[in-house]
């Protein structure tokens, strides 16, 4: 048995170098693969990692260019027109096994043709994979054909696919703007645009349960005494949580039955606005109304010069650096004291 061996098939011509592993197609190293099992294979991997969208881009765009590939071979040749190219194109693919083509209604001025494609390897896959529509890369491919032998940059539109129980898939193709490079630009964009929503969500969602968080701990009324209660005010306080606070405490203060109010200002935020200082005079003075009385502590040196700046009157409020000394003077108008 030969390793070399050669045969022609209609005017097309095969070579086989067993010694050096070659088959030759035309002149060109080619290689075979098994349509139902390894090219499924191929395809079913790719569109598992890339997903459905990126996937059918992918194909398109991959048989686009390798059709640019052959229109430009054929473009090269010697006498041959694009009607001539079109009919030895589609009985090279007949005989390597890429199915019937026709090309009908070819029209070089105004840059138009219809393809008729039946049994091509591309459906045979799909039909192999149980899809219900069919893929973009055979019909891509013409347009990239048509591109290099037109000279312009074709596209395409699919009037019926054979995957859908007609007797062969009809493309028509026509000049156009659209580009391969485009769509992969707009796919991208896409995928940017919903990865961001994506993200915008988790931060809605995340700054949703921050915020809930934050009203369930936020300034808590602490009983130190059957007469003094504390209220910690933490971090920085705008318009929504000052309005919290001051609700919170107002209508849970009751309940406690105390005398004395402290505010204790130790953990708030250093940026302190006017807002923060304004803050204090409204629950100091709501609290007075209801019978109890407000005392602040750990008042700092920033808050001070706010205060000072806004001109807000908090001397109807008794003043204590520390907590502590705050207690031990409630205590000590109610008359008592710790032991």
């Amino acid at each position: 048995m030969s390793n070399n061996s050669s045969i022609n098939i209609g005017g097309l011509n095969f070579e086989w170098e067993l010694e050096k592993g070659r088959f030759i197609f035309e002149q060109q190293d080619s290689v075979l693969f098994w349509i139902s099992s390894a090219m499924r294979t191929f395809f079913d991997t790719i569109e598992e990692i890339s997903g459905e969208e990126a996937s059918t881009l992918v194909f398109e765009a991959t048989g686009f260019r390798q059709g640019l590939v052959v229109g430009e071979y054929f473009d090269k040749m010697k006498d041959v027109d694009v009607k001539e190219a079109a009919t030895l194109i589609t009985a090279t693919y007949a005989s390597a096994g890429w199915g019937l083509a026709d090309i009908l209604d070819l029209d070089f001025t105004n840059k138009t043709l219809t393809a008729h494609i039946k049994d091509s390897w591309e459906h045979k896959i799909n039909v192999e994979q149980g899809k219900k529509k069919g893929g973009h890369f055979l019909a891509a491919h013409y347009a990239g054909i048509f591109t290099k032998l037109f000279g312009t940059n074709i596209w395409y539109k699919i009037v019926q696919e054979q995957l859908e129980g007609y007797e062969y898939s009809i493309i028509e193709y026509f000049p156009s703007n659209i580009t391969v490079s485009d769509n992969i630009h707009e796919l991208a964009r896409k995928k940017e645009s919903e990865q961001i929503s994506q993200l915008e969500q988790v931060v809605e969602e995340k700054t949703k349960e921050l915020k809930d968080l934050v009203k369930r701990i936020s300034s808590p009324i602490i009983p130190v005494h059957d007469d003094i209660v504390i209220v910690p005010l933490l971090g920085k306080y705008d318009e929504d949580r000052s309005e919290l606070l001051v609700t919170n405490t107002l209508n849970n203060l009751p309940q406690y039955k105390a005398s004395y109010l402290v505010l204790d200002l130790t953990g708030l935020d250093r940026d302190i606005s006017q807002h923060t200082a304004s803050l204090l005079e409204k629950i100091g003075s709501a609290a007075n109304l209801i019978g109890i009385k407000t005392i602040l502590v750990g008042i700092s040196p920033e808050l001070s010069i706010v205060v000072s700046q806004a001109h807000i009157n908090l001397s109807q409020f008794d003043c204590f650096q520390t907590l502590k000394h705050g207690i031990h003077y409630a205590l000590g108008q109610l008359g008592r004291k710790i032991i």
